[in-house]
Protein backbone atom coordinates (compact mmCIF):
# COMPACT_ATOMS: atom_id res chain seq x y z
CA UNK A 1 0.00 0.00 0.00
CA UNK A 2 1.82 3.46 -0.82
CA UNK A 3 1.92 5.87 1.92
CA UNK A 4 1.09 8.99 -0.21
CA UNK A 5 -2.46 8.85 0.58
CA UNK A 6 -4.40 12.14 -0.51
CA UNK A 7 -7.76 13.59 0.31
CA UNK A 8 -10.14 14.26 -2.81
CA UNK A 9 -13.05 16.35 -3.53
CA UNK A 10 -15.87 15.81 -5.38
CA UNK A 11 -19.37 16.61 -4.83
CA UNK A 12 -18.24 18.47 -1.45
CA UNK A 13 -17.21 14.77 -0.05
CA UNK A 14 -14.20 13.94 1.18
CA UNK A 15 -11.94 10.67 -0.29
CA UNK A 16 -9.17 9.57 0.82
CA UNK A 17 -7.13 7.63 -2.26
CA UNK A 18 -4.62 4.57 -1.90
CA UNK A 19 -2.58 2.47 -4.26
CA UNK A 20 -2.34 -1.25 -3.20
CA UNK A 21 0.40 -3.39 -5.07
CA UNK A 22 -1.00 -6.80 -6.30
CA UNK A 23 1.29 -9.60 -7.99
CA UNK A 24 0.26 -8.30 -11.17
CA UNK A 25 0.47 -4.53 -10.75
CA UNK A 26 -1.15 -1.45 -8.87
CA UNK A 27 -4.66 -0.75 -8.14
CA UNK A 28 -6.32 1.98 -7.17
CA UNK A 29 -8.68 2.65 -4.44
CA UNK A 30 -10.99 5.80 -3.53
CA UNK A 31 -12.78 5.48 0.08
CA UNK A 32 -15.03 7.99 1.95
CA UNK A 33 -17.90 6.90 4.46
CA UNK A 34 -17.81 4.90 7.05
CA UNK A 35 -20.10 1.65 8.47
CA UNK A 36 -20.07 -1.33 7.26
CA UNK A 37 -18.16 -2.57 4.04
CA UNK A 38 -19.47 -1.46 0.70
CA UNK A 39 -17.52 -2.36 -2.57
CA UNK A 40 -18.92 -0.93 -5.60
CA UNK A 41 -16.99 -1.93 -8.85
CA UNK A 42 -17.72 -0.17 -12.06
CA UNK A 43 -18.62 -0.74 -15.58
CA UNK A 44 -16.47 -1.45 -18.56
CA UNK A 45 -17.29 1.58 -20.72
CA UNK A 46 -14.70 3.93 -22.51
CA UNK A 47 -13.13 6.51 -19.49
CA UNK A 48 -15.28 4.42 -16.76
CA UNK A 49 -14.06 4.74 -12.97
CA UNK A 50 -15.19 3.78 -10.21
CA UNK A 51 -15.26 7.20 -8.52
CA UNK A 52 -16.59 8.71 -12.10
CA UNK A 53 -19.86 5.99 -11.89
CA UNK A 54 -20.85 6.67 -8.66
CA UNK A 55 -19.87 10.08 -7.38
CA UNK A 56 -23.88 11.37 -7.47
CA UNK A 57 -24.54 8.40 -5.05
CA UNK A 58 -21.75 8.84 -2.74
CA UNK A 59 -23.29 11.86 -0.66
CA UNK A 60 -26.26 9.66 0.39
CA UNK A 61 -24.37 6.02 0.79
CA UNK A 62 -21.57 7.22 2.57
CA UNK A 63 -23.86 8.11 5.62
CA UNK A 64 -24.77 4.63 6.35
CA UNK A 65 -21.84 2.90 4.61
CA UNK A 66 -17.56 2.39 4.64
CA UNK A 67 -17.59 3.42 0.61
CA UNK A 68 -14.73 1.47 -1.50
CA UNK A 69 -14.38 2.32 -4.93
CA UNK A 70 -11.85 0.68 -7.00
CA UNK A 71 -10.67 1.33 -10.16
CA UNK A 72 -10.98 -2.11 -11.91
CA UNK A 73 -7.99 -3.40 -13.86
CA UNK A 74 -7.27 -1.50 -17.24
CA UNK A 75 -9.44 1.50 -16.10
CA UNK A 76 -8.93 4.90 -13.74
CA UNK A 77 -5.62 4.97 -12.45
CA UNK A 78 -4.71 1.00 -12.01
CA UNK A 79 -2.63 -0.74 -14.24
CA UNK A 80 -3.49 -1.73 -17.72
CA UNK A 81 -3.21 -5.70 -18.48
CA UNK A 82 -1.21 -6.87 -21.22
CA UNK A 83 -1.87 -9.12 -24.53
CA UNK A 84 -0.21 -11.69 -22.55
CA UNK A 85 -2.51 -11.44 -19.72
CA UNK A 86 -5.49 -10.97 -21.40
CA UNK A 87 -4.47 -14.22 -23.27
CA UNK A 88 -4.27 -16.26 -20.00
CA UNK A 89 -6.79 -14.91 -17.81
CA UNK A 90 -10.32 -13.52 -19.04
CA UNK A 91 -10.52 -9.25 -17.87
CA UNK A 92 -13.21 -11.11 -14.95
CA UNK A 93 -10.43 -13.71 -13.75
CA UNK A 94 -7.75 -10.81 -13.56
CA UNK A 95 -10.25 -8.65 -11.72
CA UNK A 96 -11.34 -10.93 -9.21
CA UNK A 97 -7.70 -11.84 -8.31
CA UNK A 98 -6.14 -8.54 -8.11
CA UNK A 99 -9.71 -7.18 -6.05
CA UNK A 100 -9.25 -9.86 -3.54
CA UNK A 101 -5.71 -9.19 -3.36
CA UNK A 102 -6.63 -5.67 -2.97
CA UNK A 103 -9.17 -5.94 0.35
CA UNK A 104 -6.73 -8.87 1.97
CA UNK A 105 -4.03 -5.83 1.68
CA UNK A 106 -7.01 -3.55 3.18
CA UNK A 107 -7.49 -6.02 6.30
CA UNK A 108 -11.24 -5.95 4.40
CA UNK A 109 -12.54 -9.73 5.03
CA UNK A 110 -15.86 -9.44 4.36
CA UNK A 111 -18.18 -6.67 3.04
CA UNK A 112 -21.28 -5.76 0.93
CA UNK A 113 -20.22 -5.84 -3.25
CA UNK A 114 -22.23 -3.75 -5.61
CA UNK A 115 -21.62 -4.31 -9.73
CA UNK A 116 -22.71 -2.61 -12.84
CA UNK A 117 -21.99 -4.27 -16.67
CA UNK A 118 -18.33 -5.48 -16.50
CA UNK A 119 -18.04 -4.59 -12.44
CA UNK A 120 -21.27 -6.80 -12.03
CA UNK A 121 -19.53 -9.66 -14.17
CA UNK A 122 -16.85 -9.19 -11.27
CA UNK A 123 -18.61 -9.01 -8.78
CA UNK A 124 -20.75 -12.32 -9.90
CA UNK A 125 -17.23 -13.85 -9.87
CA UNK A 126 -16.35 -12.84 -6.64
CA UNK A 127 -19.48 -14.04 -5.27
CA UNK A 128 -19.20 -17.51 -6.29
CA UNK A 129 -15.34 -17.95 -6.00
CA UNK A 130 -15.22 -16.94 -1.65
CA UNK A 131 -19.32 -16.96 -1.07
CA UNK A 132 -18.12 -16.56 2.45
CA UNK A 133 -16.54 -13.31 1.69
CA UNK A 134 -19.55 -11.59 0.34
CA UNK A 135 -22.40 -10.23 3.04
CA UNK A 136 -24.85 -8.77 0.56
CA UNK A 137 -24.77 -8.75 -2.62
CA UNK A 138 -26.27 -5.93 -5.68
CA UNK A 139 -26.19 -6.14 -9.32
CA UNK A 140 -26.90 -3.88 -11.76
CA UNK A 141 -27.65 -5.58 -15.05
CA UNK A 142 -23.96 -7.94 -15.00
CA UNK A 143 -22.23 -9.34 -17.54
CA UNK A 144 -22.07 -13.09 -17.92
CA UNK A 145 -24.56 -13.88 -15.29
CA UNK A 146 -27.39 -13.43 -18.38
CA UNK A 147 -28.75 -14.86 -21.54
CA UNK A 148 -30.30 -12.83 -24.10
CA UNK A 149 -32.89 -13.79 -26.08
CA UNK A 150 -31.99 -11.24 -28.53
CA UNK A 151 -29.09 -11.02 -31.08
CA UNK A 152 -25.56 -10.29 -29.50
CA UNK A 153 -23.37 -8.05 -29.41
CA UNK A 154 -26.03 -5.94 -28.46
CA UNK A 155 -26.65 -1.97 -29.49
CA UNK A 156 -25.18 -0.63 -26.69
CA UNK A 157 -21.91 -3.26 -26.92
CA UNK A 158 -21.26 -2.36 -30.49
CA UNK A 159 -20.98 1.42 -29.58
CA UNK A 160 -18.77 0.57 -26.75
CA UNK A 161 -16.72 -1.66 -29.79
CA UNK A 162 -17.08 1.40 -32.36
CA UNK A 163 -15.84 4.21 -29.53
CA UNK A 164 -12.03 3.51 -30.09
CA UNK A 165 -12.20 2.71 -33.65
CA UNK A 166 -13.06 3.96 -37.34
CA UNK A 167 -10.29 6.99 -36.29
CA UNK A 168 -10.84 6.73 -32.34
CA UNK A 169 -12.69 8.93 -30.16
CA UNK A 170 -14.88 12.24 -30.69
CA UNK A 171 -17.05 14.42 -28.44
CA UNK A 172 -20.26 13.01 -31.26
CA UNK A 173 -18.83 9.47 -30.38
CA UNK A 174 -19.35 9.57 -26.58
CA UNK A 175 -22.74 11.34 -27.24
CA UNK A 176 -24.08 8.29 -29.40
CA UNK A 177 -22.53 5.70 -26.47
CA UNK A 178 -24.14 8.11 -23.87
CA UNK A 179 -27.42 8.07 -25.79
CA UNK A 180 -27.32 3.99 -25.96
CA UNK A 181 -27.00 3.89 -22.10
CA UNK A 182 -29.60 5.84 -21.00
CA UNK A 183 -33.38 6.39 -21.69
CA UNK A 184 -33.67 9.87 -21.73
CA UNK A 185 -30.19 11.47 -23.40
CA UNK A 186 -31.49 15.23 -22.54
CA UNK A 187 -31.04 15.13 -18.92
CA UNK A 188 -26.95 14.38 -19.91
CA UNK A 189 -25.92 18.02 -21.62
CA UNK A 190 -22.68 18.75 -23.74
CA UNK A 191 -20.83 19.05 -20.69
CA UNK A 192 -21.23 15.35 -19.41
CA UNK A 193 -20.53 14.24 -22.88
CA UNK A 194 -17.17 16.78 -22.57
CA UNK A 195 -15.78 15.23 -19.18
CA UNK A 196 -16.64 11.60 -19.97
CA UNK A 197 -14.25 11.98 -23.72
CA UNK A 198 -11.73 13.95 -22.06
CA UNK A 199 -11.53 10.82 -19.58
CA UNK A 200 -11.27 8.18 -22.03
CA UNK A 201 -8.38 10.26 -24.10
CA UNK A 202 -5.80 8.42 -21.57
CA UNK A 203 -3.50 6.38 -24.32
CA UNK A 204 -2.51 3.66 -22.22
CA UNK A 205 -6.20 3.02 -21.44
CA UNK A 206 -6.90 3.54 -25.49
CA UNK A 207 -4.24 1.01 -25.67
CA UNK A 208 -5.93 -1.20 -22.99
CA UNK A 209 -8.96 -0.93 -24.94
CA UNK A 210 -7.75 -2.00 -27.70
CA UNK A 211 -6.60 -5.61 -26.60
CA UNK A 212 -10.02 -5.75 -23.82
CA UNK A 213 -12.01 -5.77 -27.30
CA UNK A 214 -9.42 -8.82 -28.82
CA UNK A 215 -9.82 -10.04 -25.95
CA UNK A 216 -13.52 -10.18 -26.01
CA UNK A 217 -13.24 -11.52 -29.49
CA UNK A 218 -11.12 -14.67 -28.99
CA UNK A 219 -13.21 -15.45 -25.65
CA UNK A 220 -16.33 -14.83 -28.00
CA UNK A 221 -17.74 -12.49 -25.21
CA UNK A 222 -18.11 -12.68 -21.04
CA UNK A 223 -17.16 -15.24 -18.78
CA UNK A 224 -20.19 -17.61 -18.87
CA UNK A 225 -20.53 -17.22 -15.15
CA UNK A 226 -24.49 -18.39 -15.60
CA UNK A 227 -23.14 -21.74 -15.77
CA UNK A 228 -22.78 -21.56 -12.00
CA UNK A 229 -24.88 -18.89 -10.24
CA UNK A 230 -25.95 -21.45 -7.89
CA UNK A 231 -22.54 -20.66 -6.01
CA UNK A 232 -23.98 -17.66 -4.67
CA UNK A 233 -24.92 -17.47 -1.20
CA UNK A 234 -25.10 -14.13 -0.70
CA UNK A 235 -28.65 -12.45 -0.64
CA UNK A 236 -28.91 -10.91 -3.59
CA UNK A 237 -30.97 -7.63 -5.53
CA UNK A 238 -31.21 -7.50 -9.17
CA UNK A 239 -31.68 -3.51 -10.23
CA UNK A 240 -32.28 -3.32 -14.26
CA UNK A 241 -33.40 -0.73 -16.50
CA UNK A 242 -36.25 -2.05 -18.38
CA UNK A 243 -35.23 -0.33 -21.26
CA UNK A 244 -31.32 -1.20 -21.42
CA UNK A 245 -29.96 -1.89 -24.70
CA UNK A 246 -26.64 -3.04 -23.80
CA UNK A 247 -27.11 -6.36 -20.55
CA UNK A 248 -30.94 -6.44 -21.75
CA UNK A 249 -33.88 -7.25 -19.09
CA UNK A 250 -34.73 -9.84 -21.10
CA UNK A 251 -31.73 -12.29 -20.33
CA UNK A 252 -32.65 -11.54 -16.86
CA UNK A 253 -34.59 -14.95 -16.03
CA UNK A 254 -31.89 -17.65 -15.76
CA UNK A 255 -30.22 -14.89 -12.76
CA UNK A 256 -33.93 -14.91 -11.00
CA UNK A 257 -34.32 -18.75 -11.64
CA UNK A 258 -31.03 -19.67 -10.52
CA UNK A 259 -29.63 -17.66 -7.65
CA UNK A 260 -30.89 -19.08 -4.29
CA UNK A 261 -31.62 -15.67 -2.48
CA UNK A 262 -32.55 -12.91 -5.01
CA UNK A 263 -35.16 -10.23 -5.26
CA UNK A 264 -35.50 -7.83 -8.41
CA UNK A 265 -36.18 -4.01 -9.10
CA UNK A 266 -37.17 -2.95 -12.82
CA UNK A 267 -37.39 0.65 -13.41
CA UNK A 268 -39.38 1.80 -16.49
CA UNK A 269 -38.16 4.76 -18.50
CA UNK A 270 -34.68 3.40 -17.30
CA UNK A 271 -31.18 2.47 -19.36
CA UNK A 272 -28.18 0.55 -18.37
CA UNK A 273 -26.88 3.78 -15.85
CA UNK A 274 -29.26 3.08 -13.03
CA UNK A 275 -27.17 4.57 -10.68
CA UNK A 276 -27.30 7.58 -13.05
CA UNK A 277 -31.09 8.17 -13.88
CA UNK A 278 -32.97 7.01 -11.04
CA UNK A 279 -29.67 7.58 -8.51
CA UNK A 280 -32.09 8.64 -5.53
CA UNK A 281 -34.30 5.33 -5.80
CA UNK A 282 -31.30 3.39 -6.64
CA UNK A 283 -29.38 4.43 -3.43
CA UNK A 284 -33.29 4.32 -1.17
CA UNK A 285 -33.09 0.51 -2.64
CA UNK A 286 -29.20 -0.18 -1.87
CA UNK A 287 -29.62 1.13 1.43
CA UNK A 288 -32.54 -0.46 2.64
CA UNK A 289 -31.58 -4.09 1.15
CA UNK A 290 -28.14 -3.86 2.34
CA UNK A 291 -28.66 -2.19 5.44
CA UNK A 292 -29.79 -4.51 8.13
CA UNK A 293 -27.23 -7.48 6.79
CA UNK A 294 -23.42 -8.34 8.88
Amino acid sequence: MSDNDVQLSQHDLALTRRTIETTSGPVSVAETGAGPVLVMLHGGGPGASGVSNYHQNLPELAQRFRVILPDQPGFGDSYRPTEADLDERSITEITVDALFQTFDALDIQRFHLLGNSLGGAAAIAMAQTQPERVSGLVLMAPGGGWLPFGPTPTEGQKEMFRYYNGGGPTEKKMANFIRTMVFDHKQFGAEVVRARYESSLDESHIAFYHRYNAAFGKRHGMDPLWRALHKITAPTLLLWGRDDRTITLDGAQIMLKNIRDVQMHIFGNCGHWVQLERAREFERLVTAFLGDRA
